[in-house]
């Protein structure tokens, strides 16, 4: 029995009893106050997390909130390793997400400002940080940085989806992903395993995907011919605005990771997330699967339980369907809790050796 499968709904943190509660409203009103501070209409005249940043000598709430963020992971890490670090995939997976954050996402990011550069994450790309294709800010970067933007978003990550899945960005590289399979460890068993929740999740991620497209064709060219057309400008900018507060904010951040403790850890990334709505469709075309060992599946429901993405992993292993689910981030987990080893993890071509056929039974958005 692997680590943490029987005490998964005993602690009251992780079943969502009051502890639970209260620490979603606790991340939910940080996350406010991160985003939207000061607030003097609510008796809030300064701003939270500015005001402690430059106590304790920081430049800026940004870089605390960089800093509380890295250490989560790195504790969060730590966490996950002792619970199923006898699975050499979660070994390494979570300690490369956790490097990755690390210097990619922080320290990289602290030394440009050091050498007087801007500013630039380099573990996250657009459509996920869409204002990275925004010409008012990648252009004002580097050559080398707006080439390893634009050649990774439109180029190298989807082709990398096709041949290895989404994991290799969703559960390897990105930070969502990364807080999510570290210090989201203990709720990853309250994603939404319905019917219903998979229907809603195929409508709203493709909808986000969509309106980041379109926001992003706006602000280009409000960038062209803005100064022309003043109305179509401040149109822009409206536009600009909205998705920043709707979807940057309160959906990826507020929503996203305040709800951790009472809807699962995924939430961002399986209903929002533009990045993962990309990626997800070259999955869905490409080599990468869940397989399936034929009549071995017992109907334990350790799979579907431990999935964070809410795939309902057993019903396939229990109709011997391997499948491909675009949703699915590869994290593995439902692999390594089988007691059986009736799941696995592939990206090989549907034909290989000498010919011998894999046939994907089922391919879900």
């Amino acid at each position: 029995m692997q680590a943490g499968l029987l005490n998964t709904y005993q602690h009251p943190v992780s079943r969502r009893a009051w502890p639970a509660w209260a620490l979603s409203a606790l991340l939910l009103v940080s996350y406010v106050l991160l985003y939207f501070g000061p607030m003097p209409k609510l008796g809030i005249p300064i701003d939270v997390f500015e005001t402690l940043a430059k106590a304790v000598g920081l430049g800026s709430k940004w870089t605390l909130y960089g800093l509380a963020y890295t250490v989560a992971m790195i504790a969060g890490g730590a966490f996950v390793l002792r619970r199923h670090g006898n699975s050499p995939y979660q070994r390494v997976r979570t300690i490369t997400v956790v490097l990755v954050q690390v210097v990619l996402a922080f320290a990289l990011p602290i030394v440009l400002t050091v050498f007087r550069q801007k500013e630039y994450y380099f573990s996250y790309f657009w459509p996920l940080k869409i204002e990275y294709f925004y010409p008012g800010v990648i252009l004002q970067q580097p050559f080398l940085i707006v080439a390893w933007s634009f050649l990774g978003s439109l180029v190298a990550f989807p082709l990398l989806a096709y041949f290895f899945g989404k994991r290799f960005y969703c559960s390897w590289i990105c930070g969502c992903g990364g807080l999510a399979n570290t210090a989201g460890e203990p709720w990853r068993h309250l994603s939404d395993k319905s019917a219903g929740a998979w229907r809603l999740e195929r409508i709203s991620i493709h909808l986000v995907l969509f309106v980041a497209l379109v926001t992003t064709a706006i602000v280009w060219v409000n960038w062209a011919v803005g100064k022309q057309y003043p109305a179509f400008s401040r149109f822009a900018f409206q536009v600009q605005d909205w998705y920043g507060f709707a979807i940057g904010a309160m959906f990826a951040g507020v929503i996203g990771v305040g709800l951790y403790p009472l809807m699962g850890t995924r939430v961002w990334c399986r209903f929002g997330c533009p990045m993962a709505a990309m990626l997800g469709l070259a999955q869905k075309l490409g080599r990468f699967r869940i397989t399936v060992k034929k009549d071995m599946c017992i109907s334990c429901g350790n799979c579907s339980t431990y999935c964070e993405m809410g795939i309902d992993v057993r019903q396939y292993a229990m109709a011997n369907q391997s499948f491909t689910r675009a949703a699915c981030v590869g994290c593995g987990m439902c692999a390594h809790v089988c007691p059986r080893g009736v799941l696995k993890l592939e990206n090989r071509p549907r034909t290989f050796a000498a010919g011998r056929q894999i046939r994907v039974v089922s391919i879900d958005l």
